[in-house]
């Protein structure tokens, strides 16, 4: 996993800088804030949701198992329904989907319903995510690499503010969080239909085996598995810590959103100087290193309250770094298409995501309160060995020859810049 593309790579245009980007990326990276509101949206209010449907945090965590679980396995068709329909109206069925099982959630008067409709939000954010990614990728003025930040900026701008729109919404009650989001996936519908040109179909037509071809190359196999056991940690402190935290939604949406900003802090500005310093994989590995032992400190001192809020936080700074540096080594991973390449490791990644939550809320209830925070330290060990054992692969990947920044705006979204 080379930094050369990370620093060298000339822009797309000859003039403008960072945030001269085309009006439809700013629409699409606005819509992706909002779509990863969702992912932390719900932690303020998990124990809200406990409390007044009387379910168990087993149940509640639910709510990340069913959305992750489904998004995963949703990612395998994005590229097979992109390629036949094009990047913007798969865009717009996303978001539409997004709208509708929020909205329907929202409205839910059991856990078991809204277990279900966080599911269909999955799906709507499967389609939307992975064809967000690879728009913005190809549509931004600008090397790969700073696209990528872009993505990473609005997904930790999202994943910070979705905690405190929660806690807010939270405390009037805990409906208002999900029809909270349908509102504001309506604003980015208008805003992608009509900020975004038309996109039909270019290039070939994918079909359901290619990200299963894509995981034969080991480079991507062996990010696939890294982010698939990370993810395992970082799931588990999302859905479970609000547990022994035992605070109101305001108080725990604060938090989560002191999380979410040091981790969109830390995506933009550290990890490109980490990588540049040191190297891409070193970069990951100490990323990685540090957040197991962060896990390590939560597991300890779990009823120490401090210890649980500065975990936490600080939790947000590994995360950023890692989430830029694995995001842009997964577009060279391979010599498939970028959104071949993508589909195939986030349907590996999310499936960590799906198992953990539940996981910890089994082991919180029927173990110790800290044997969530255990299982989340170890899994993220076994990330950094997955990483340590094939980073041989990663070092020579080089970004699909057919792919280039020119050749792929073409392809894809003709004039969008």
């Amino acid at each position: 996993m080379t930094t050369t593309r990370t620093t060298e790579t000339p822009t797309s245009t000859g003039s403008g800088g960072f945030f001269d980007q085309p009006r439809a990326v700013w629409a699409v990276a606005f819509a992706c804030v909002i779509s990863f509101m969702g992912i932390g949206l719900v932690d303020p209010i998990l124990k809200s949701i406990a409390d007044q449907l009387d379910a168990t945090p087993s149940q509640v965590s639910l709510l990340f198992t069913s959305y992750m679980a489904v998004m995963g396995v949703a990612m395998l068709v994005t590229g097979v329904v992109s390629s036949r329909i094009g990047a913007k109206k798969t865009l717009l069925s996303g978001l539409a989907l997004i709208i509708v099982f929020s909205a329907l959630a929202g409205l839910s008067d059991s856990i078991s319903a809204i277990v279900a409709f966080r599911a269909g939000w999955g799906l709507g954010n499967a389609l939307f995510i992975a064809t967000a990614l690879s728009t913005i990728v190809t549509a931004a003025r600008g090397s790969t690499a700073q696209a990528i930040i872009l993505f990473e900026a609005a997904l930790g701008l999202g994943i910070a503010t979705g905690p405190l729109l929660g806690g807010a919404l939270g405390s009037i009650s805990w409906r208002a969080p999900f029809l909270g989001v349908a509102t504001l996936m309506t604003i980015a519908l208008v805003a992608t239909t009509f900020l975004l040109p038309a996109t039909p179909p270019a290039g070939r037509r994918t079909s359901l085996a290619d990200p299963f071809r894509a995981l034969k190359h080991p480079g991507l196999l062996t990010i696939a598995l890294t982010a698939l056991f990370y993810n395992m940690g970082f799931f588990t402190l999302l859905a479970f810590t609000p547990f022994p935290l035992d605070m109101n939604a305001h108080q725990v949406g604060l938090i989560f959103f002191g999380w979410g900003l040091l981790l969109a802090i830390t995506s933009v500005w550290v990890a490109p100087i980490l990588q540049r310093a040191i190297g891409s994989v070193p970069t990951v590995l100490v990323a990685l290193s540090l957040f197991a032992l962060d896990l390590a400190a939560m597991a300890i001192w779990t009823e120490d309250k401090t210890v649980l809020v500065v975990g936490v936080i600080v939790a947000g700074a590994f995360l950023g770094i890692n989430n830029t540096v694995i995001t842009e080594a997964v577009m060279g991973a391979a010599p498939v298409e970028r959104p071949v390449a993508s589909a195939a490791y986030s349907f590996v990644r999310f499936s960590g995501g799906a198992v953990a939550p539940y996981a910890a809320g089994k082991l919180g209830e029927n173990v110790s309160v800290h044997a969530p925070f255990w299982m989340g330290a170890a899994a993220v060990a076994v990330a950094i060995v997955v990483l340590a054992l094939g980073s041989r692969f990663l070092r020579e990947q080089e970004p699909p020859p057919a792919h280039s920044e020119r050749e792929a705006e073409a392809e894809l979204i003709g004039d969008l810049t």
